[in-house]
Protein backbone atom coordinates (compact mmCIF):
# COMPACT_ATOMS: atom_id res chain seq x y z
CA UNK A 1 0.00 0.00 0.00
CA UNK A 2 1.67 3.45 -1.15
CA UNK A 3 1.97 6.12 2.03
CA UNK A 4 -1.00 9.02 1.43
CA UNK A 5 1.59 11.63 0.05
CA UNK A 6 0.85 14.83 -2.35
CA UNK A 7 3.70 17.01 -3.56
CA UNK A 8 3.62 19.40 -1.34
CA UNK A 9 4.13 16.53 2.00
CA UNK A 10 6.36 14.25 -0.22
CA UNK A 11 9.79 14.12 2.28
CA UNK A 12 12.73 14.70 0.64
CA UNK A 13 15.81 13.00 0.56
CA UNK A 14 19.87 13.04 1.62
CA UNK A 15 21.33 9.92 0.73
CA UNK A 16 24.70 10.32 2.40
CA UNK A 17 27.64 7.39 1.29
CA UNK A 18 30.61 6.81 2.46
CA UNK A 19 33.22 5.49 0.53
CA UNK A 20 35.13 2.73 2.85
CA UNK A 21 33.71 3.24 6.11
CA UNK A 22 33.65 0.30 8.19
CA UNK A 23 31.16 -1.24 10.53
CA UNK A 24 32.49 0.09 13.66
CA UNK A 25 33.79 3.29 12.29
CA UNK A 26 31.05 5.49 14.20
CA UNK A 27 30.84 5.62 17.96
CA UNK A 28 27.26 4.56 17.78
CA UNK A 29 28.76 1.08 16.43
CA UNK A 30 31.54 0.41 19.20
CA UNK A 31 34.50 2.59 18.20
CA UNK A 32 35.72 3.77 20.87
CA UNK A 33 38.76 5.75 19.30
CA UNK A 34 36.68 7.64 16.43
CA UNK A 35 34.75 10.50 17.39
CA UNK A 36 31.63 10.85 15.71
CA UNK A 37 28.77 13.03 17.80
CA UNK A 38 26.94 14.53 14.92
CA UNK A 39 26.16 11.32 13.08
CA UNK A 40 25.59 9.81 16.86
CA UNK A 41 22.85 12.29 17.16
CA UNK A 42 21.32 11.03 13.95
CA UNK A 43 21.23 7.70 15.20
CA UNK A 44 19.64 8.60 18.28
CA UNK A 45 16.87 10.50 16.16
CA UNK A 46 16.12 7.32 14.19
CA UNK A 47 16.84 3.96 13.19
CA UNK A 48 20.51 2.00 13.56
CA UNK A 49 20.73 -1.18 11.63
CA UNK A 50 22.88 -4.11 12.85
CA UNK A 51 23.01 -6.11 9.88
CA UNK A 52 23.13 -3.91 6.95
CA UNK A 53 25.16 -4.92 3.83
CA UNK A 54 26.84 -3.07 1.22
CA UNK A 55 25.64 -5.09 -2.38
CA UNK A 56 29.18 -5.75 -2.98
CA UNK A 57 32.64 -6.00 -1.15
CA UNK A 58 34.05 -2.76 -3.59
CA UNK A 59 32.74 0.76 -4.20
CA UNK A 60 31.55 0.96 -8.23
CA UNK A 61 28.85 -2.45 -7.98
CA UNK A 62 27.59 -1.05 -4.77
CA UNK A 63 27.03 2.40 -5.63
CA UNK A 64 25.20 0.78 -9.09
CA UNK A 65 22.87 -1.31 -7.39
CA UNK A 66 21.82 1.58 -5.39
CA UNK A 67 20.84 3.47 -8.22
CA UNK A 68 19.19 0.43 -9.92
CA UNK A 69 17.43 -1.55 -7.44
CA UNK A 70 19.27 -4.63 -8.76
CA UNK A 71 22.18 -6.90 -7.49
CA UNK A 72 25.81 -6.02 -9.14
CA UNK A 73 25.61 -8.89 -10.55
CA UNK A 74 22.34 -8.82 -12.49
CA UNK A 75 23.36 -4.90 -13.61
CA UNK A 76 27.15 -6.34 -14.59
CA UNK A 77 28.56 -3.91 -12.71
CA UNK A 78 30.76 -6.63 -10.13
CA UNK A 79 34.09 -4.66 -9.90
CA UNK A 80 35.36 -1.86 -9.33
CA UNK A 81 35.59 0.16 -12.43
CA UNK A 82 39.23 0.28 -14.01
CA UNK A 83 39.84 -2.84 -12.10
CA UNK A 84 41.51 -6.08 -14.07
CA UNK A 85 43.29 -8.50 -11.89
CA UNK A 86 44.92 -12.11 -12.00
CA UNK A 87 45.55 -14.60 -9.69
CA UNK A 88 45.16 -17.99 -9.79
CA UNK A 89 41.77 -17.21 -11.97
CA UNK A 90 41.61 -14.51 -14.39
CA UNK A 91 38.99 -11.93 -13.28
CA UNK A 92 35.35 -12.36 -14.69
CA UNK A 93 34.62 -9.53 -16.88
CA UNK A 94 32.36 -6.72 -16.07
CA UNK A 95 30.67 -3.57 -17.43
CA UNK A 96 32.84 -0.67 -17.12
CA UNK A 97 29.74 1.83 -16.62
CA UNK A 98 25.91 2.62 -15.57
CA UNK A 99 24.60 1.69 -18.40
CA UNK A 100 22.05 3.95 -19.93
CA UNK A 101 19.34 1.53 -19.97
CA UNK A 102 19.05 1.21 -16.46
CA UNK A 103 16.10 3.86 -15.07
CA UNK A 104 18.33 5.28 -12.23
CA UNK A 105 16.63 6.05 -8.85
CA UNK A 106 17.38 9.84 -9.67
CA UNK A 107 15.03 9.42 -13.29
CA UNK A 108 12.71 7.76 -11.34
CA UNK A 109 12.87 10.31 -8.50
CA UNK A 110 12.54 12.95 -10.85
CA UNK A 111 10.01 11.99 -13.33
CA UNK A 112 7.71 12.09 -9.69
CA UNK A 113 8.86 15.89 -9.33
CA UNK A 114 11.79 15.67 -6.98
CA UNK A 115 14.70 17.92 -7.63
CA UNK A 116 18.12 15.43 -8.06
CA UNK A 117 21.28 16.51 -7.08
CA UNK A 118 24.40 14.54 -7.00
CA UNK A 119 27.65 15.31 -5.04
CA UNK A 120 30.78 13.76 -4.63
CA UNK A 121 32.14 10.37 -5.77
CA UNK A 122 30.55 8.94 -8.80
CA UNK A 123 32.74 6.40 -10.25
CA UNK A 124 30.23 4.84 -12.98
CA UNK A 125 31.71 5.45 -15.79
CA UNK A 126 33.00 8.46 -17.91
CA UNK A 127 31.26 10.60 -20.17
CA UNK A 128 28.42 9.52 -21.26
CA UNK A 129 27.88 8.08 -17.81
CA UNK A 130 28.08 11.08 -15.58
CA UNK A 131 25.16 11.69 -12.78
CA UNK A 132 23.62 13.86 -15.51
CA UNK A 133 22.42 11.15 -18.10
CA UNK A 134 21.27 9.37 -14.86
CA UNK A 135 18.37 11.55 -14.26
CA UNK A 136 20.36 14.13 -12.00
CA UNK A 137 19.47 17.43 -12.87
CA UNK A 138 23.44 18.89 -11.06
CA UNK A 139 26.24 17.15 -10.89
CA UNK A 140 29.23 18.61 -8.31
CA UNK A 141 31.86 16.42 -8.48
CA UNK A 142 30.95 13.20 -10.10
CA UNK A 143 32.77 12.14 -12.97
CA UNK A 144 35.21 8.55 -13.20
CA UNK A 145 37.60 9.13 -10.47
CA UNK A 146 37.67 6.36 -7.70
CA UNK A 147 39.77 8.18 -5.85
CA UNK A 148 41.46 11.32 -5.48
CA UNK A 149 44.62 11.58 -7.91
CA UNK A 150 45.60 14.82 -6.30
CA UNK A 151 44.76 14.45 -2.62
CA UNK A 152 42.30 16.12 -0.57
CA UNK A 153 43.44 19.32 -0.46
CA UNK A 154 42.98 21.78 -3.22
CA UNK A 155 43.57 21.83 -6.09
CA UNK A 156 42.17 18.59 -6.15
CA UNK A 157 41.67 18.83 -10.30
CA UNK A 158 38.56 16.97 -10.45
CA UNK A 159 37.13 17.79 -13.91
CA UNK A 160 33.24 18.59 -12.69
CA UNK A 161 34.13 20.52 -9.44
CA UNK A 162 36.18 23.54 -9.52
CA UNK A 163 39.21 23.65 -7.65
CA UNK A 164 38.91 25.76 -4.33
CA UNK A 165 41.51 28.01 -2.32
CA UNK A 166 44.62 26.85 -2.13
CA UNK A 167 44.19 24.07 0.85
CA UNK A 168 40.42 23.91 1.27
CA UNK A 169 39.98 20.58 2.34
CA UNK A 170 37.35 18.61 -0.06
CA UNK A 171 35.17 17.15 2.20
CA UNK A 172 34.00 20.64 4.00
CA UNK A 173 33.80 21.78 -0.26
CA UNK A 174 30.75 19.23 -0.78
CA UNK A 175 28.83 19.34 2.22
CA UNK A 176 28.89 23.75 1.39
CA UNK A 177 28.01 22.88 -1.98
CA UNK A 178 25.09 20.58 -0.76
CA UNK A 179 24.28 22.88 2.32
CA UNK A 180 23.95 25.62 -1.00
CA UNK A 181 21.70 23.46 -2.92
CA UNK A 182 19.15 22.83 0.01
CA UNK A 183 19.11 26.32 0.67
CA UNK A 184 18.26 27.59 -2.73
CA UNK A 185 15.76 25.00 -3.29
CA UNK A 186 12.36 26.21 -2.29
CA UNK A 187 9.59 24.08 -1.70
CA UNK A 188 10.29 21.19 -3.84
CA UNK A 189 10.87 18.05 -2.42
CA UNK A 190 14.29 16.98 -3.00
CA UNK A 191 16.52 14.07 -3.71
CA UNK A 192 20.38 14.71 -2.93
CA UNK A 193 22.65 12.23 -3.53
CA UNK A 194 25.69 13.11 -1.35
CA UNK A 195 28.85 11.14 -2.00
CA UNK A 196 31.99 11.83 -0.08
CA UNK A 197 35.17 10.79 -1.51
CA UNK A 198 36.26 10.28 2.41
CA UNK A 199 37.16 7.88 3.91
CA UNK A 200 38.89 6.47 0.41
CA UNK A 201 42.42 6.68 0.20
CA UNK A 202 44.96 9.07 0.38
CA UNK A 203 44.70 8.99 3.82
CA UNK A 204 44.61 12.72 4.83
CA UNK A 205 43.02 14.65 7.57
CA UNK A 206 43.35 18.29 8.44
CA UNK A 207 46.87 18.08 10.15
CA UNK A 208 45.02 19.77 13.17
CA UNK A 209 42.63 17.36 13.32
CA UNK A 210 45.64 14.61 13.55
CA UNK A 211 47.13 16.06 15.77
CA UNK A 212 44.63 15.93 18.65
CA UNK A 213 43.88 12.30 17.46
CA UNK A 214 47.90 11.35 17.43
CA UNK A 215 47.88 12.99 21.42
CA UNK A 216 44.61 10.77 22.06
CA UNK A 217 46.13 7.71 21.31
CA UNK A 218 49.12 8.55 23.54
CA UNK A 219 46.86 8.80 26.12
CA UNK A 220 44.93 5.78 26.03
CA UNK A 221 48.01 4.08 25.08
CA UNK A 222 47.26 3.01 21.74
CA UNK A 223 51.22 4.14 20.67
CA UNK A 224 52.30 1.24 22.51
CA UNK A 225 50.11 -1.57 21.25
CA UNK A 226 50.87 -3.58 18.35
CA UNK A 227 48.67 -2.32 15.44
CA UNK A 228 49.39 -4.59 12.89
CA UNK A 229 49.71 -8.38 12.14
CA UNK A 230 51.65 -9.34 8.80
CA UNK A 231 49.70 -12.47 6.78
CA UNK A 232 50.09 -14.30 3.59
CA UNK A 233 51.26 -13.02 0.17
CA UNK A 234 48.56 -11.26 -1.65
CA UNK A 235 47.10 -13.72 -4.30
CA UNK A 236 47.23 -11.33 -7.28
CA UNK A 237 50.01 -11.35 -9.46
CA UNK A 238 50.31 -7.81 -9.23
CA UNK A 239 51.06 -7.66 -5.56
CA UNK A 240 52.62 -11.04 -5.27
CA UNK A 241 55.65 -9.86 -3.51
CA UNK A 242 53.92 -7.81 -1.32
CA UNK A 243 51.95 -9.73 2.51
CA UNK A 244 48.32 -8.93 3.40
CA UNK A 245 48.95 -6.16 6.86
CA UNK A 246 45.79 -6.71 8.74
CA UNK A 247 45.01 -3.25 11.24
CA UNK A 248 44.40 -4.85 14.87
CA UNK A 249 42.70 -1.66 16.67
CA UNK A 250 42.22 1.64 15.60
CA UNK A 251 44.37 4.17 16.09
CA UNK A 252 45.23 6.11 13.08
CA UNK A 253 45.33 9.57 13.83
CA UNK A 254 44.67 10.68 10.11
CA UNK A 255 42.06 8.29 9.70
CA UNK A 256 40.54 9.72 12.54
CA UNK A 257 41.02 12.77 11.42
CA UNK A 258 38.86 12.16 8.18
CA UNK A 259 36.12 10.65 10.21
CA UNK A 260 35.72 13.73 12.17
CA UNK A 261 35.41 16.18 8.92
CA UNK A 262 32.52 13.54 7.83
CA UNK A 263 31.37 13.85 10.54
CA UNK A 264 30.98 17.61 10.69
CA UNK A 265 29.70 17.73 7.54
CA UNK A 266 26.86 15.51 8.66
CA UNK A 267 26.06 18.00 11.35
CA UNK A 268 25.67 20.71 8.98
CA UNK A 269 23.58 18.89 6.65
CA UNK A 270 21.08 18.47 9.48
CA UNK A 271 21.56 22.16 10.41
CA UNK A 272 20.74 23.49 7.37
CA UNK A 273 17.38 20.98 7.31
CA UNK A 274 16.51 22.57 10.51
CA UNK A 275 17.10 26.14 9.60
CA UNK A 276 15.55 26.09 6.46
CA UNK A 277 12.52 24.21 8.17
CA UNK A 278 12.96 20.58 6.61
CA UNK A 279 14.06 18.66 8.69
CA UNK A 280 10.54 17.31 10.20
CA UNK A 281 10.01 16.01 6.51
CA UNK A 282 13.61 14.76 5.39
CA UNK A 283 14.22 11.05 5.01
CA UNK A 284 18.20 11.35 6.13
CA UNK A 285 20.22 7.96 5.24
CA UNK A 286 24.13 7.19 6.46
CA UNK A 287 25.85 4.51 4.98
CA UNK A 288 28.75 3.20 3.13
CA UNK A 289 29.56 1.31 -0.14
CA UNK A 290 31.90 -1.50 1.44
CA UNK A 291 33.26 -2.54 4.67
CA UNK A 292 36.59 -0.70 5.74
CA UNK A 293 39.94 -1.36 4.59
CA UNK A 294 41.76 -3.41 6.83
CA UNK A 295 44.21 -5.04 5.16
CA UNK A 296 46.09 -3.29 2.88
CA UNK A 297 46.66 0.09 1.47
CA UNK A 298 48.37 1.24 5.00
CA UNK A 299 45.14 -0.26 6.48
CA UNK A 300 43.86 2.60 7.94
CA UNK A 301 41.48 0.64 10.46
CA UNK A 302 39.84 -2.67 11.58
CA UNK A 303 36.46 -4.30 11.61
CA UNK A 304 36.87 -6.39 14.27
CA UNK A 305 34.79 -8.35 15.54
CA UNK A 306 34.12 -8.75 11.60
CA UNK A 307 36.73 -10.91 9.39
CA UNK A 308 38.79 -8.82 7.13
CA UNK A 309 37.54 -5.98 5.42
CA UNK A 310 37.22 -4.32 2.00
CA UNK A 311 37.69 -6.35 -0.89
CA UNK A 312 37.09 -9.78 1.29
CA UNK A 313 33.76 -11.90 1.19
CA UNK A 314 33.80 -11.94 4.87
CA UNK A 315 31.39 -10.01 7.15
CA UNK A 316 34.12 -7.37 7.40
CA UNK A 317 34.25 -6.91 3.50
CA UNK A 318 30.37 -6.42 2.92
CA UNK A 319 28.91 -5.44 6.40
CA UNK A 320 28.44 -1.84 6.96
CA UNK A 321 26.75 1.12 8.99
CA UNK A 322 22.93 2.16 8.36
CA UNK A 323 21.24 4.95 10.30
CA UNK A 324 17.75 6.09 8.92
CA UNK A 325 15.77 8.85 10.76
CA UNK A 326 12.50 9.81 9.11
CA UNK A 327 10.50 11.94 11.79
CA UNK A 328 7.10 10.64 12.33
CA UNK A 329 7.94 7.40 10.94
CA UNK A 330 11.25 6.01 12.39
CA UNK A 331 11.33 5.47 16.45
CA UNK A 332 13.69 7.68 17.87
CA UNK A 333 16.89 5.61 19.32
CA UNK A 334 15.32 2.23 17.66
CA UNK A 335 17.35 -0.60 16.50
CA UNK A 336 16.68 -3.13 13.70
CA UNK A 337 18.38 -6.59 13.52
CA UNK A 338 16.55 -7.58 10.13
CA UNK A 339 19.47 -8.34 7.29
CA UNK A 340 19.05 -5.34 4.64
CA UNK A 341 21.01 -4.51 1.33
CA UNK A 342 22.09 -2.00 -1.23
CA UNK A 343 19.06 -2.68 -3.48
CA UNK A 344 16.06 -2.20 -0.82
CA UNK A 345 16.74 1.77 -1.31
CA UNK A 346 15.01 2.13 -4.47
CA UNK A 347 11.95 0.79 -3.62
CA UNK A 348 12.13 2.33 -0.20
CA UNK A 349 12.54 6.10 -2.00
CA UNK A 350 9.60 5.52 -4.22
CA UNK A 351 7.05 3.96 -1.82
CA UNK A 352 8.42 6.98 0.86
CA UNK A 353 7.48 9.15 -1.96
CA UNK A 354 4.52 8.34 -2.70
CA UNK A 355 5.46 6.67 -6.31
CA UNK A 356 4.74 3.94 -7.86
CA UNK A 357 6.95 0.60 -7.48
CA UNK A 358 8.89 0.36 -10.54
CA UNK A 359 9.20 -3.80 -10.10
CA UNK A 360 11.00 -4.24 -13.18
CA UNK A 361 13.50 -2.32 -12.37
CA UNK A 362 14.18 -2.61 -8.63
CA UNK A 363 13.59 -6.48 -8.78
CA UNK A 364 15.95 -7.12 -6.11
CA UNK A 365 15.24 -4.66 -3.70
CA UNK A 366 12.50 -4.67 -1.28
CA UNK A 367 11.39 -1.93 0.48
CA UNK A 368 12.69 -1.64 3.87
CA UNK A 369 9.37 0.85 5.26
CA UNK A 370 7.88 -1.69 7.23
CA UNK A 371 11.11 -2.41 9.13
CA UNK A 372 11.47 1.65 9.13
CA UNK A 373 7.47 1.75 10.51
CA UNK A 374 8.81 -0.68 13.42
CA UNK A 375 7.89 -4.11 12.00
CA UNK A 376 10.59 -6.70 12.89
CA UNK A 377 10.54 -8.60 9.33
CA UNK A 378 10.71 -8.27 5.69
CA UNK A 379 8.92 -10.67 2.95
CA UNK A 380 12.78 -11.96 1.56
CA UNK A 381 14.58 -15.86 1.77
CA UNK A 382 17.99 -14.73 1.31
CA UNK A 383 20.55 -11.94 0.00
CA UNK A 384 22.97 -12.27 -2.25
CA UNK A 385 26.75 -10.97 -3.26
CA UNK A 386 28.70 -12.10 -5.64
CA UNK A 387 32.48 -10.87 -6.20
CA UNK A 388 34.11 -12.85 -8.75
CA UNK A 389 37.25 -11.16 -8.86
CA UNK A 390 40.60 -10.30 -6.53
CA UNK A 391 40.62 -6.55 -5.63
CA UNK A 392 43.29 -5.25 -4.12
CA UNK A 393 42.84 -6.53 -0.46
CA UNK A 394 43.92 -9.84 -0.02
CA UNK A 395 40.64 -11.53 -0.98
CA UNK A 396 39.44 -14.13 -3.53
CA UNK A 397 36.92 -14.77 -6.00
CA UNK A 398 33.86 -15.97 -4.66
CA UNK A 399 30.20 -16.10 -4.61
CA UNK A 400 27.73 -15.64 -0.84
CA UNK A 401 24.16 -16.03 0.30
CA UNK A 402 22.55 -15.07 3.56
CA UNK A 403 19.50 -16.75 4.90
CA UNK A 404 18.43 -16.16 8.40
CA UNK A 405 21.25 -16.29 10.17
CA UNK A 406 23.37 -18.44 8.21
CA UNK A 407 25.71 -17.58 5.69
CA UNK A 408 27.43 -19.57 3.04
CA UNK A 409 30.23 -18.67 0.78
CA UNK A 410 31.47 -20.32 -2.05
CA UNK A 411 34.90 -19.77 -2.70
CA UNK A 412 35.81 -19.83 -6.68
CA UNK A 413 39.59 -20.49 -6.81
CA UNK A 414 38.87 -24.23 -5.06
CA UNK A 415 35.64 -24.56 -5.13
CA UNK A 416 35.40 -24.52 -0.94
CA UNK A 417 32.18 -23.50 0.79
CA UNK A 418 32.22 -22.46 4.19
CA UNK A 419 29.27 -21.78 6.35
CA UNK A 420 28.86 -19.66 9.35
CA UNK A 421 25.94 -18.97 11.70
CA UNK A 422 26.02 -15.29 12.45
CA UNK A 423 24.08 -14.84 15.47
CA UNK A 424 26.42 -17.05 17.11
CA UNK A 425 29.64 -16.30 15.17
CA UNK A 426 29.99 -12.94 13.37
CA UNK A 427 33.79 -13.13 13.29
CA UNK A 428 33.10 -16.15 11.34
CA UNK A 429 35.90 -17.94 12.72
CA UNK A 430 33.80 -21.78 13.04
CA UNK A 431 33.29 -23.18 9.32
CA UNK A 432 30.27 -25.79 10.04
CA UNK A 433 29.81 -26.41 6.12
CA UNK A 434 31.53 -30.64 7.31
CA UNK A 435 29.14 -30.69 10.20
CA UNK A 436 25.84 -29.36 8.87
CA UNK A 437 26.12 -30.62 5.19
CA UNK A 438 22.40 -30.69 4.49
CA UNK A 439 22.39 -26.82 4.99
CA UNK A 440 25.55 -26.19 3.22
CA UNK A 441 24.26 -28.31 -0.07
CA UNK A 442 20.43 -26.25 0.62
CA UNK A 443 22.37 -22.66 0.37
CA UNK A 444 25.31 -23.81 -2.19
CA UNK A 445 21.81 -24.74 -4.07
CA UNK A 446 19.86 -21.51 -3.61
CA UNK A 447 23.18 -19.51 -4.36
CA UNK A 448 23.95 -21.32 -7.88
CA UNK A 449 20.27 -21.16 -8.60
CA UNK A 450 20.33 -17.47 -8.10
CA UNK A 451 23.66 -16.82 -10.06
CA UNK A 452 21.63 -18.70 -13.19
CA UNK A 453 18.89 -16.46 -12.83
CA UNK A 454 20.95 -12.90 -12.46
CA UNK A 455 22.90 -14.56 -15.25
CA UNK A 456 26.27 -13.70 -13.22
CA UNK A 457 29.33 -14.29 -15.01
CA UNK A 458 32.43 -16.61 -13.57
CA UNK A 459 36.29 -16.07 -13.53
CA UNK A 460 38.07 -18.57 -15.54
CA UNK A 461 41.47 -20.68 -14.94
CA UNK A 462 44.82 -18.36 -15.24
CA UNK A 463 46.68 -20.72 -18.14
CA UNK A 464 49.74 -18.72 -17.49
CA UNK A 465 49.89 -19.12 -13.11
CA UNK A 466 52.63 -20.29 -11.92
CA UNK A 467 52.15 -20.13 -8.10
CA UNK A 468 54.75 -17.72 -6.82
CA UNK A 469 54.66 -19.06 -3.28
Amino acid sequence: MRLATTPSTRPSIVFILLDDMGWRDLTCYGSEFYETPNTDRLAAAGMRFTDAYAASPVCSPTRASVLTGKYPARVGVTNWIGGHERGKLISAPYTDHLPLEEKSLATALRAGGYATWHVGKWHLGGEPYFPEHHGFEVNVGGCDWGWLHNGYFSPWGIPTLEDGPEGEYLTDRLTQEAVELIRGCGDKPFFLHLCYYAVHTPIQGKPEYAERFAAKARKLGLDRQNAFEEGAFYPVEHKKDQRITRRLIQSDPRYAAMIQSVDEGVGRILRVLEETGRADNTIVIFTSDNGGLSTAEGSPTTNRPLAEGKGWMYEGGTRVPLIARWPGVTRPGSRCEVPVTTPDFYPTFLEAAGLDPMREQHRDGVSLVPLLRGEDRLDREAIFWHYPHYGNQGGTPGSSVRAGDHKLIEFFEDGRLELYHLREDVGEQRNLAKAEPRLAKQLHDMLRAWRSDVEARLPKPNPDYVPWQ
